[in-house]
C-alpha cells in the first residue's frame, strides 16, 4: 500500500508539472501544435543561434519539392563530388565518384545526418552547392522567416549561418507537408552499400524512436557552436506536437528534456474536429453556369487545439467565398472557411469546389430560352 502511494503520488507531480519548469537546459526551445501552429510553450523563441544540422530540414524541403514535382525520383543515380567526399564532421563516407541513389542519399541524410549526402543532393538538385544555398535562404524569405540565414547546407559552424527556435518551427512544419518524409525518419537502422567490402550501418540519430511513444521525426544535430539540438514530432490519437529544443549541453540532457515537453503537451491538451475534410459546407451559384450549383467542401480537417481542462465551447463557422471566375475546376480553391470563438478567427482553412463549373455555350442558352417558352417561365 505504501508503494502504491508513493508511486501515485510521483505520477501526481508530474502530471501536474507547470510550464515554467520545462527545458531548464535549452537556451532556446518550442512546443508547437503543426497543424494550427499553435505554441504551446516557448523559450527564446526569435533569438539567432547556431542550429547544427537542424539546417538539413530545409533542404530536405528542396529536395522534396524535386521529388513531388517529378524533377527528380528516387531511383536517380547522383554522382559524389570531390566538394561532397571532402565533407567532414556526420558523413556516410562517399568516395568521389561513388554513386548513389536519391533514395540512399536520404536515408543518409535523415538518419546518419550525413554532410557529404546532402552536399551531395545539393549539387544534384541545385547544380551547384552556392546555389543550393540560395534556394534554400529563398525559401526561408518564401517562408516569411526573419531569423534565418544559411550559408551552407550542412549546418556545420559558419558565420552568418542561424535561425531560431519559431523559425525551425515553421521550416520543419513544412517538411512535414510532404509525408514521404516518415518513411525516412522513422527507420531506426538501415544499410548502405549492402552486399559490398563497404556495408555501412545506418542507425538513426533520434534515439527518442525507440524510447517514446509516438515519436515519428524529425532532426537532429549537434556542433561546438550549436550544442546539442533536436526537432522531434509524435503523434499519439489525433493530436501531433512538434518539439525544438537548441543549445543542449549533451545529447542525454537534449532528449530528456524533448521527451519533458512531448509530456506537457500531451497530459494537457487535446484537438477536436470541427469539420472533416470533404464535408459539405456551402454552395457556389451562378446565373448562365454549367451546372448551375455546385456544392463547397472543406479542403482539410479543422481542427481546434485546446486545454483538456477547458469547458467545450462551440464554436462559429462562416463561409467566405472568393471573387469566382468560371471555369472551375474539381478541386479548385474557392474560398476559405472561418472558424471563430466569439468575433475572434482562431482557423481558417481553404474551401474547395467538388465539381466542375462552365459558362454554358451558346446553343445551351437558347435550349434553356426555348425551353422556358415551352413551360411558360418566359413571358
Amino acid at each position: 500500500m505504501k508503494k502504491f502511494l508513493i508511486i501515485f503520488i510521483m505520477l501526481l507531480s508530474f502530471i501536474n508539472i507547470k510550464a515554467e519548469d520545462l527545458v531548464t537546459n535549452a537556451n532556446n526551445a518550442i512546443l508547437m501544435e503543426p497543424i494550427t501552429k499553435t505554441i504551446i510553450y516557448e523559450k527564446n523563441v526569435h533569438e539567432r543561434v547556431s542550429i547544427a544540422s537542424l539546417t538539413k530540414m530545409m533542404g530536405l524541403i528542396l529536395i522534396f519539392e524535386q521529388i513531388d514535382a517529378g524533377k527528380i525520383k528516387y531511383t536517380d543515380k547522383v554522382i559524389a563530388s570531390a566538394n561532397a567526399s571532402n565533407m567532414g564532421g556526420s558523413q556516410i563516407w562517399l568516395e568521389k565518384g561513388e554513386e548513389m541513389t536519391v533514395e540512399e542519399l536520404l536515408k543518409g541524410i535523415i538518419m546518419a545526418s550525413g554532410n557529404d549526402a546532402i552536399v551531395a543532393m545539393a549539387e544534384y538538385v541545385g547544380g551547384s552547392e552556392e546555389n543550393f544555398v540560395k534556394m534554400m535562404n529563398d525559401k526561408a524569405k518564401e517562408l516569411g522567416l526573419k531569423n534565418t540565414n544559411f550559408v551552407n547546407p550542412t549546418g556545420l559552424d559558419e558565420k552568418n549561418h542561424y535561425s531560431s527556435a519559431y523559425d525551425l518551427g515553421i521550416i520543419a512544419i513544412e517538411l512535414m507537408k510532404h509525408p514521404d518524409v516518415f518513411k525516412f525518419t522513422t527507420l531506426y537502422e538501415d544499410y548502405l552499400r549492402k552486399d559490398t567490402d563497404r556495408k555501412f550501418w545506418l542507425v538513426n540519430t533520434n534515439k527518442l524512436l525507440k524510447s517514446y511513444k509516438g515519436v515519428d521525426g524529425l532532426k537532429t544535430g549537434m556542433t561546438d557552436n550549436a550544442g546539442y539540438t533536436m526537432a522531434v514530432t509524435a503523434k499519439r490519437d489525433d493530436l501531433r506536437l512538434l518539439a525544438i529544443v537548441l543549445g543542449e549541453k549533451s545529447g542525454k540532457v537534449r532528449n530528456a528534456e524533448t521527451a519533458e515537453l512531448l509530456d506537457y503537451g500531451f497530459n494537457n491538451y487535446e484537438t477536436e474536429i470541427i469539420k472533416k475534410k470533404g464535408e459539405i459546407v456551402g454552395e457556389v451559384k451562378i446565373d448562365k453556369a454549367n451546372p448551375e450549383k455546385i456544392n463547397v467542401t472543406v479542403g482539410e480537417d479543422v481542427i481546434i487545439l485546446r486545454k483538456k481542462s477547458d469547458t467545450v465551447k462551440e464554436y462559429s463557422s462562416e463561409v467566405k467565398l472568393d471573387d469566382i471566375k468560371l471555369p472551375i475546376k474539381t478541386g479548385d480553391t474557392i474560398g476559405k472557411l472561418l472558424v471563430k470563438d466569439n468575433n475572434s478567427i482562431i482557423s481558417q482553412v481553404n474551401l474547395i469546389s467538388n465539381a466542375n463549373m462552365k459558362k454554358k455555350g451558346f446553343f445551351e442558352l437558347w435550349f434553356d430560352i426555348f425551353k422556358s417558352m415551352i413551360t411558360g417561365d418566359l413571358i
